[in-house]
């Protein structure tokens, strides 16, 4: 019977379209499961290796073959990434500063393979925390704490440069470094608000001085202009002006009279008693 059974499996076996068939599905199942190929998704690089030994040839984007178990494929992320690190350090004149900065970087995708080679996939971790700490606590350290604050974009450039030139030699490339927040001890903030404070008081101060200098210079160029102008009216007053006022009160008195004569009773007066309105019967 079992003679029998294997006949009949020979017998398939030996059939051609049938035959065909069956390596045709043991290829397909063999292919998947070697899976001759990768595929490099955007932002992507990938790390070719040949038995674990890193090879020169970097992969982009797209669909690469590869050898099936002579050949692996590590994908690195080459995209601009984030990092937000805090650091405690000192100032120059020996103040507490806690600073909080970001960071956006990326791995040189050309060189991807050089970065997994040296430092792996953890570079964050390795190289880039450590050259953000390192910086931050030198570079602070070169400046007083009020300096950090007045100061703050050449603080930002500086650090800036210096974290490019070490991550650079990691083959890591810095897009964008910027200071999120400084923070000091209390009784040092204590003190740079009443300094401030005090400035602008001394300001304030200041301004009112001036004002008040302008306003007594006003007045006195007022008072000597006023002053002038009595001297050469003084100088300018002689008997005929003082005639000729008199005559131009008169002329002005007599506009104003109504033609109404005084009525005066009394011993010594003139005798116009009960006179009324000249030209009358």
């Amino acid at each position: 019977m079992a003679d029998q059974n294997m006949s009949d499996i020979r017998n398939v076996f030996e059939k051609g379209p049938m035959r065909n068939l069956i390596i045709f599905g043991a290829v397909v199942v063999l292919i998947f499961v070697l899976k001759p190929w990768v595929q490099i998704g955007a932002g992507e690089r990938g790390i070719v290796q040949n038995f674990g030994a890193v090879q020169d040839k970097v992969l982009s984007e797209g669909i690469h073959f590869k050898i099936p178990i002579v050949q692996t494929v590590i994908l690195m992320d080459v995209k601009i990434q984030k990092v937000i690190t805090e650091a405690a350090s000192s100032s120059s004149d020996l103040q507490d500063v806690a600073m909080s900065v970001a960071l956006n970087y990326h791995v040189i995708p050309d060189e991807a393979n050089l970065v997994y080679q040296t430092i792996g996939l953890q570079y964050k971790e390795r190289i880039i925390d450590p050259a953000i700490q390192e910086v931050m606590k030198a570079v602070s350290a070169r400046y007083t704490a009020e300096e950090l604050i007045t100061k703050r974009p050449a603080v930002s450039s500086e650090m800036k440069e210096a974290i490019k030139a070490r991550l650079i030699e990691s083959n890591i490339a810095v897009d964008a470094f910027s200071i999120m927040d400084f923070s000091f001890s209390q009784t040092f903030t204590d003190a740079i608000e009443a300094k401030q404070t005090a400035e602008q008081n001394a300001l304030k101060a200041k301004r009112d001085l001036d004002r008040i200098k302008v306003e007594a210079e006003q007045t006195i160029a007022a008072a000597t202009a006023e002053a002038e102008a009595l001297r050469l009216q003084k100088m300018n007053i002689s008997p005929d002006l003082i005639e000729l006022r008199k005559i131009e009160a008169n002329l002005k008195a007599i506009e104003k009279w109504n033609g109404i004569l005084p009525e005066v009773t009394g011993a010594g007066a003139i005798p116009f008693i009960g006179v009324g309105e000249v030209g009358k019967n």
